[in-house]
């Protein structure tokens, strides 16, 4: 069997979303979307209750945020070129969300239990 390093995970994981077609449906503790060329990939989530969803700012300059914009919305804290920002989300529901600075950025999370 072959040993999979502990770094390449999380690309895998995150390579294996993106090339998804639709929402791409995951269980587990933690998901990656990558934030690159002002998009969110993926942009659409479908993921179980309880998994962490942690959002990567690969872009070489620009700041981003992530603002929940349903009921009870909030925004992050801006985060910059390799800066991340996590959120576990335990409630099943829909959770549309944009970019503070740059709204024209689109992204949803689908919880399922």
């Amino acid at each position: 069997m072959q040993r999979i390093h502990a770094f390449l995970v999380p690309l895998l994981l995150t390579a294996s979303l993106a090339v998804a077609n639709g929402p791409a449906a995951t269980a587990g503790p933690a998901v990656e979307v990558l934030i690159e060329e002002y998009k969110f990939k993926p942009a659409d989530l479908k993921i179980k209750a309880g998994t962490t969803v942690k959002w990567v700012n690969k872009e070489r300059r620009t700041s981003h945020s992530v603002l929940f914009t349903g009921p009870g919305g909030f925004e992050s804290a801006r985060f910059f070129p390799d800066e991340s920002y996590s959120r576990k989300f335990d409630k099943p529901g829909i959770y549309p969300y944009t970019c503070g600075p740059h709204p024209e950025m689109l992204g949803k999370i689908e919880v399922v239990d």
